[in-house]
């Protein structure tokens, strides 16, 4: 681009985004962003995507920033009500730390009028959710803004940026000025002070007795390394649910997500001994420590590319604040050359692992019903899917049941909305990863009640020729809610659905429809779906699942938090609900 040059702001806002590693833009055209969609419409570069909301625009775009090696979701909007629906995948983005490029149209500057059509302050809108917003006012201003905010969205801790370009800037031609050179920024230098940690770190694992591994999303690309890590220690290895991909869960020392009494056996009892924790790329939050009901030894060794987390809920006694993709590989090498005879330990703690899966696998073989067993649905799904095929899932039930009996084996091939927790995240994140990746086969899993908020975004897959497969866990209920205020209320207020006819909400958004009512029909039904969304249609598959056992996390979550009442309301709680379940429910 040739310094004094005049183009258009629209324009220019193109040949931005053709700079950078975004293949499509998410949103909804209107009276303040129609400029910027003709030109994205004239790009050889970019492909700019209807959907039917923004706040599916959001979680599409969020999924091809996590499942897309290299690439950043980016969303096209108007502005205010356009950046207001989109807010929730926004917020997903924010605390999920995933770097997402916002764009949207401004009220024009170039009128004294005040009470505009969507004259809202956006960036205070936004503040609390995105790492930094721009506002241009001049032609020049434009790339190198949308430049910084790249920048910024992907590098320390990744999150969500917004650039806002008034209406009036991008229709007419101003001057360019002169372009900055663009490049990824680079991985940091390792300090000498990481250094030091770093052999501290490595002394205090290598000392102790039982050490075990807690990863996080942080750790999604640097799996080779803690592998690595694990064996050389002879560890057991936990992850967050974000980071269900950040360890193959084919690996003898991959336990499952968390390790408190919400986990599944094979984690509560590889950790329940632990003198020391290796925590990467995880906040400790409150899901993956069931209600932070999880037991962290003394020595605690915690690496973060966000320094405010590091002993936020559990003190460390090392904490190293940088990226694991450089602090991972130095900390595997100084490991490695303490010669650490590990293989005794290693053996032991596999076979432990082994043993306690298997007896979980059992409970669920066990469970007898006439709909579809979860872990055997689980089980001929894997079977269908290659190990980088895609998937997504939701808020709900069906997340944990997933997290306890889905075999992940490659990094980023699992994503699910997390600390933000939004329900609607499921149907449109697979489409944006199967828009971004055709090659690759995409699955949805996600219960009826999520479903029901964003599963009109079938039109748009169907529009755009993305086969995705979306198995709806149909039981009738809000579950994960439900389950929760039987055991204390004995009552379910507001989590029972009305009538769901998943086969009409298929036939209008031009998806095909498939019932899988139970276990003897996995295999067939699986196949056809596949059959019929590799030739670029949608699918929806009724799955009658089978929710009367529930899942470990359920369980101990539950019981982490009664636990933490005063026993007089302890009390109280547990004769109410002895008290209903004499009485007949109301």
């Amino acid at each position: 681009m040739n310094p004094g040059s005049t183009k258009t702001g629209a324009r220019l806002v193109r040949e931005a985004l053709e700079r950078l590693p975004i293949s499509h833009t998410f949103g909804i055209p209107g009276v303040h962003n129609t400029e910027i969609y003709d030109e994205l419409g004239q790009s050889a570069k970019l492909a700019p995507v209807l959907v039917t909301h923004e706040m599916s625009a959001a979680f599409m775009a969020d999924a091809v920033s996590r499942t897309a090696a290299g690439k950043v979701g980016a969303l096209v909007t108007v502005p205010a009500a356009g950046i207001t629906h989109a807010l929730s995948g926004i917020g997903e983005a924010w605390l999920g730390g995933i770097p997402l490029l916002v764009i949207t149209g401004g009220i024009r500057t170039d009128l004294r009028y005040r009470y505009q059509i969507h004259e809202i302050d956006q960036h205070v809108l936004l503040a609390s959710l995105t790492k930094q917003t721009w506002k241009v006012s001049r032609h020049d201003e434009i790339v190198p803004a949308i430049l910084a905010a790249y920048r910024c969205a992907v590098s320390g801790r990744p999150g969500p940026v917004m650039v806002e370009i008034p209406v009036n800037v991008q229709l007419v031609k101003g001057e360019a000025g002169a372009i900055p050179a663009f490049a990824p920024p680079a991985l940091p230098e390792l300090t000498t002070e990481q250094e030091t940690q770093l052999v501290a770190a490595a002394e205090l694992l290598a000392a102790a007795h039982r050490p075990g591994l807690f990863v996080g999303w942080g750790a999604v690309d640097v799996v080779s390394d803690t592998i690595a890590i694990a064996e050389c220690l002879g560890a057991p290895v936990s992850t967050t649910l974000q980071g269900l991909s950040a360890f193959p869960a084919t690996h003898p020392l991959h336990t499952g997500m968390g390790f408190s009494r919400a986990a599944v056996p094979a984690a509560e009892r590889a950790f329940a001994e632990g003198d020391a924790l290796l925590a990467v790329g995880t906040r400790f939050a409150e899901i993956p420590t069931g209600s932070f009901g999880c037991r962290v030894p003394e020595n605690l060794v915690h690496i973060d590319i966000d320094g405010e987390v590091l002993g936020s809920n559990f003190p460390a006694k090392i904490a190293l604040e940088g990226d694991a993709r450089v602090l991972l590989p130095a900390l595997r090498r100084h490991l490695q050359a303490a010669g650490i005879d590990a293989g005794a330990r290693r053996r032991e703690v596999a076979a432990e692992i082994a043993r306690d899966k298997q007896a979980y696998r059992d409970e669920w073989l066990a469970l007898d019903s006439e709909r579809v067993n979860p872990l055997r649905f689980f089980d001929a799904l894997r079977q269908a899917l290659d190990d980088d095929a895609i998937v997504t899932v939701d808020d709900g039930n069906h997340t944990y049941l997933t997290a306890e009996l889905f075999s992940v084996v490659t990094p980023r091939t699992l994503v699910c909305p997390t600390d933000f927790n939004a329900m609607g995240y499921c149907v449109p994140a697979a489409i944006g990863a199967k828009l971004a990746q055709p090659a690759r086969r995409v699955v949805g899993i996600v219960g009826d009640g999520a479903f029901l908020m964003t599963g009109m975004e079938l039109t748009t897959a169907a529009s755009y020729g993305a086969g995705v497969v979306i198995f709806v866990f149909n039981d009738g209920e809000l579950s994960q809610i439900a389950q929760g205020q039987e055991i204390p209320y004995n009552r379910k207020t507001c989590t029972v659905l009305g009538e769901v006819r998943l086969a009409g909400i298929a036939e209008a958004t031009g998806a095909a429809y498939l019932v899988l009512d139970n276990d003897k029909a996995l295999v067939a039904v699986i196949g056809e779906a596949f059959a019929v969304a590799d030739t670029g249609r949608p699918v929806v598959v009724d799955v009658r699942i089978e929710y009367a056992k529930r899942t470990r996390f359920t369980q101990g979550v539950v019981k982490t938090v009664l636990g933490r009442f005063p026993l007089r309301d302890r009390l109280r709680i547990v004769a109410r609900a002895v008290s209903r379940r004499i009485v007949k429910p109301r």
